[in-house]
């Protein structure tokens, strides 16, 4: 419920209450257009809202909320392509002051024009993410993903980092690989939002925001409240999940103890698909814990309203055929403009639900997509920011497996916004100026006579010169950008590439790096790591998130990299010294596990260079050393 005070829940149940309601146009240009409650031609406004579908609750959800109005106005219709509407719900309280409600922010959709009247729909942020989503393969966690949708579809996240993350599954790492179902930026928000438990929706400010299904009642509706209602018979309850593994084709199950209510059917969600079992599991069971407290009684009523409410919200009912002691949950809500206010819970029976086997089973439909021939492409692209500086940064990283022995082929681009380091110049001016100096007559002849006397000629005494020419060198010293240089190196299945390194000078300014590398020799049914590093000399780069695209495509290639049970660890340690002189550029430690497929298994450490203040050259230090296991 959108916060109010006592004084606003207290007017809003009286049996007779005094409102208005107001709002605001403002077109693309900035033009603004206030209008009254009297501007509304009365029964035409709504706003209707929606978090789960017709029959049952649905978890990650991205209903997009509705508005529709008509005004008395003669604005220009055409002016108001995806114009902002705001409204406001205005109550007068027992002081007789009035409480300023806002009922959320809406681009227009349509704009139609009769005689007199101005017909608008509009719908809110949620549409923007109806953006085409370039699939990429990435691993991070729930914020990264989320932020990412946001900047992507300029939307303001009601979130910080620290309340997604605090929430169950917020700091698991997870996995889109390119073979998914997911079209559009909403796609991604759906899946997060299964993974976290939750629905999305836009809330009163125009921010994405996360709501969970509660258990606290935030009001009481009495049978005075209602005009209608109708109320089920029986209990939503959910005490299973059930999420489909691709790459066993099996749907695993987990379920409470007694399991005797509902199961909730993730379907194939592309964040579930890769990992070890007791991830999958945990995941799971996180989401399974937060639909636990899912217990409510669907029902449909109409009510005098109260505009506070939001979706999401726990109430209780009482009087008539209502139970008291039961709790619904608002899934569906239609605000009329001056007029009622219908509230709806749906759900399912669990007497009714079909029985669902508690084993794992085989799913009928899941087929092998690697046919002979077909061209598969797994593609990359960065959730998280990159600053690049002398230290290797992995910035490029992509998992591929093959059908079949074959070739393929890596293309990449990267957007980097270079920052070179300022360089002093010096150099020496030369030239040649004039001087004028006098030329003989100024001083005393030695005659006797006056040095002064007058020539006749009009001329004056002693100002005949000389020009005399001087060569002159003057040294000069500037700043400026110098250039910086940036280092690729590529790294296949944690292997060095020895035989390409390419290399660019940037000055200062945005630049973009093409990369191309072609693999030969596949083995199959192997997963195949492909690593891009880059380092700079000579200045920084910064790499936004998004600013990496990659894929890896060719023929034979598997839908989904099967997991060979690989585990990559990596500690990177800052520039250091110590006291007395000893000075560390940098060092990393990187542990490797290979368990499924047993290749090799290695630990291993370097320290890049190392000099000791007390002698008059840095001492160079072994540069690895590896012990096999």
């Amino acid at each position: 419920m959108y916060p109010v005070s006592e004084a606003f829940l207290q007017a809003v149940q009286e049996n007779t209450r005094n409102y208005y309601w107001t709002g605001q146009i403002t077109t693309k240009g900035g033009a603004v257009y206030p209008f009254v409650y009297g501007d509304i031609v009365k029964g035409s406004g709504y706003i209707t809202a929606q978090c789960c579908g017709s029959a049952e609750i649905e978890l990650g959800t991205v209903y997009a909320a509705e508005m529709g109005i008509t005004l008395f106005s003669q604005i220009d219709r055409y002016t108001l392509e995806g114009a902002e509407v705001r409204l406001s719900y205005h109550l007068r309280l027992a002081d007789g002051s009035y409480e300023e409600v806002p009922m959320g922010i809406f681009e227009v959709s349509e704009a139609n024009r009769t005689a007199h009247c101005l017909e608008l729909k509009a719908y809110d942020y949620m549409l923007r993410f109806e953006k085409s989503f370039n699939s990429f393969e990435t691993v991070d966690n729930a914020w990264a993903f989320l932020d990412l949708c946001c900047k992507a579809c300029a939307v303001e996240l009601a979130h910080t980092q620290a309340e997604i993350e605090a929430m169950p599954n917020g700091t698991e790492l997870l996995s889109i690989y390119s073979e998914n179902d997911i079209e559009t930026y909403r796609d991604v928000l759906y899946f997060v939002g299964q993974v976290l438990g939750g629905f999305f929706c836009i809330n009163r400010e125009g921010k994405l925001e996360l709501r969970k299904y509660g258990a606290e009642p935030v009001m009481e509706v009495k049978s005075r409240h209602r005009f209608t209602s109708s109320f089920s018979d029986f209990i939503t309850r959910y005490t299973a999940v059930s999420s489909t593994n691709l790459r066993t084709q099996t749907a695993e199950y987990y379920a409470l103890e007694p399991d005797d209510g509902l199961t909730m059917n993730l379907a194939v969600n592309p964040l579930l698909q890769f990992g070890l079992e007791e991830t999958r599991e945990t995941l799971c069971r996180n989401i399974l814990n937060d639909l636990a407290v899912v217990s409510y009684v669907p029902f449909d009523s109409s009510t005098i309203g109260n505009p506070a409410l939001d979706l999401g919200d726990v109430l209780t009912f009482t009087g008539g055929q209502a139970d008291g002691s039961q709790t619904a949950c608002i899934t569906s809500s239609n605000c009329k403009i001056g007029g009622k206010h219908m509230l709806k819970c749906v759900g399912k029976n669990p007497m009714l639900a079909q029985a669902k086997s508690k084993n794992d089973k085989n799913i009928s439909g899941l087929l092998n997509q690697i046919e002979a021939g077909k061209i598969g492409i797994h593609t990359f692209t960065n959730a998280s920011a990159y600053t690049v500086a002398e230290t290797n940064v992995r910035i490029i990283s992509i998992e591929f497996a093959a059908k079949e022995e074959t070739h393929v082929q890596f293309f990449g681009q990267v957007l980097v916004d270079v920052s070179a380091g300022q360089v002093s110049r010096s150099a020496s001016a030369k030239g040649s100026i004039v001087v004028p100096f006098p030329a003989g007559g100024g001083g005393d002849t030695g005659t006797g006579a006056d040095a002064g006397t007058d020539t006749g000629d009009g001329s004056e005494p002693g100002t005949d010169t000389e020009s005399v020419t001087v060569d002159v060198e003057i040294p000069v010293t500037w700043t400026e950008d110098g250039k910086a240089v940036a280092y690729v190196t590529y790294e296949f299945n944690d292997s060095e590439v020895l035989i390409h390194y390419p290399v660019e000078t940037w000055g200062s300014g945005k630049h973009i790096l093409s990369l191309y590398y072609p693999i030969d020799g596949l083995v199959p049914n192997i997963t195949n790591t492909f690593s891009v590093h880059l380092r700079m000399e000579g200045g920084t780069a910064a790499i936004s998130t998004g600013g990496c695209i990659a894929s890896i495509s060719g023929q034979g290639m598997a839908a989904g990299a099967a997991w060979d049970g690989t585990i990559t660890v990596e500690e990177y340690v800052q520039p250091f010294t110590l006291k007395g002189g000893l000075q560390a550029k940098a060092f990393s430690g990187e542990m490797g596990f290979e368990t499924m497929e047993l290749v090799k298994k290695y630990y291993s450490d370097s320290i890049r260079k190392a000099g000791i203040g007390a002698f008059g050259k840095p001492v160079e230090l072994p540069q690895e050393g590896e012990g096999t296991g």
